[in-house]
């Protein structure tokens, strides 16, 4: 009973907050929304990434009368990275390209969430592609810091 308290006390205070248990990996970032967004789009062309398209759904939201705090999603991503993944399961398609949803809550607090890689994976049944997954996982961890961030 003690090592169960200890291990729920350490997962509890040690695993990071960014990290969600359904596949969703959230990062606060440093700037409003329009500006993390743009500061993705900049390192997503620097890194020779195809940006599919930009979406503002709180725009949307507003063409229908509704109110939504600002949300941007931005779907990306580079076909020799994702293919592989698509190769060993082709409903990775579904998940496939990557996207980022860049979003303010309810404390005015920004964040930006993206799609755990390894989570991806598991729900696909894609379990031969290891060097891939570690692959998107630092990418993505990367444009997560240098877009959230302010660089010193």
């Amino acid at each position: 009973m003690r090592k169960l308290l200890l291990f729920c006390l350490f997962f509890f205070c040690f695993v990071p907050c960014s990290q969600a248990a359904d596949g969703v990996i959230s990062v606060k970032s440093a700037f409003n929304v329009d500006t993390t967004a743009k500061r993705l789009e900049t390192v997503l062309t620097k890194k020779g990434m195809t940006i599919f398209a930009r979406i503002d759904h709180a725009a949307g939201a507003a063409r229908v009368g509704k109110k939504l705090r600002p949300t941007v999603l931005i779907i990306f991503g580079n076909p020799k990275v994702g293919t592989p993944l698509m190769q060993s399961s082709q409903t990775m398609g579904i998940d496939l390209p990557q996207k980022a949803l860049i979003w303010e809550d309810e404390s005015g607090q920004t964040w930006f969430s993206y799609n755990d890689p390894r989570y991806l994976a598991a729900r696909h049944g894609v379990n031969n592609r290891e060097a891939v997954v570690q692959k998107i996982e630092k990418a993505l961890a990367n444009f997560a810091r240098q877009t959230t961030t302010i660089e010193k």
